[in-house]
């Protein structure tokens, strides 16, 4: 069993970096003996400031060495939020498992829900898993920590690696070659907008996928039908 997810794993290392000279490694295991096994965004979103404080000290009496500035900005990463744009939406619960045959589509972001990031600077990926029937965001995953590593790129595609898609407004070539070397599908949408309207036209082409999208759901192709003009393939 996982002991922690990785959108979890992102969330703790920002809020340990939030924490002046906190180990990353023992504030997980401080959560973890809090929270319980496996560490999900989930448990994460429903920590509070007063529970953080409480494990820093184990007193409720004693002052932690943390300000409470500190304190407030990682709970806010241990809830998702990168704290720099408020109408960046809350994820939804999801099990694994719990939506057969979907798909999971992380989207470059630079304001609250919309389509409109360049894979080499968006702030955030939002990430969705897409059914037949339902569209529901199950991730935001800030890119703070991704770049400053050495190789931001493959620091970002290793931060999407458990999804098969990633939509972006634009991507380099070098940058689209690691994207693929991960694993994901890098799908351009000039055009910024809202994720789920992107998403939607995704969503209706699952009963006869395309050919490169037959190919990431490992089914027959049942259609050559290609996306509208503004959907192009990196």
């Amino acid at each position: 069993m996982t002991t922690i997810t990785k959108g979890a794993a992102l969330r703790i290392a920002l809020a340990a970096k939030a924490l002046e000279e906190m180990d990353p490694r023992g504030f997980t295991i401080k959560l973890a003996e809090k929270l319980g096994l496996p560490i999900t965004e989930d448990k994460l979103a429903a920590v509070t400031v007063a529970e953080i404080k409480l494990l820093l000290t184990g007193e409720e009496t004693i002052e932690p060495e943390q300000s409470m500035a500190s304190i407030k900005l990682a709970v806010r990463y241990l809830w998702g939020d990168n704290g720099d744009d408020a109408d960046v939406p809350r994820p939804e619960p999801y099990n694994a498992g719990e939506m057969p045959g979907s798909l999971r589509v992380a989207v470059a972001s630079n304001t609250a829900d919309n389509l409109d990031g360049h894979f080499g600077s968006a702030p955030r990926f939002l990430v969705y898993q897409v059914g037949k029937t339902a569209i529901r965001l199950v991730g935001v995953r800030p890119t703070l920590i991704a770049d400053e590593a050495e190789d931001k790129n493959v620091a970002r595609s290793e931060l999407i690696d458990d999804c098969q898609i990633v939509y972006v407004q634009s991507i380099g070539g070098p940058a689209a070659a690691k994207v693929v070397r991960a694993g994901v599908h890098p799908v351009k949408f000039p055009q910024p907008g809202p994720a789920r309207n992107a998403l939607a036209r995704l969503q209706a082409t699952l009963d006869a996928p395309p050919p490169w999208l037959a190919r990431i759901m490992g089914v027959e192709a049942k259609s050559l039908a290609q996306f509208a003009t503004e959907e192009e393939e990196a």
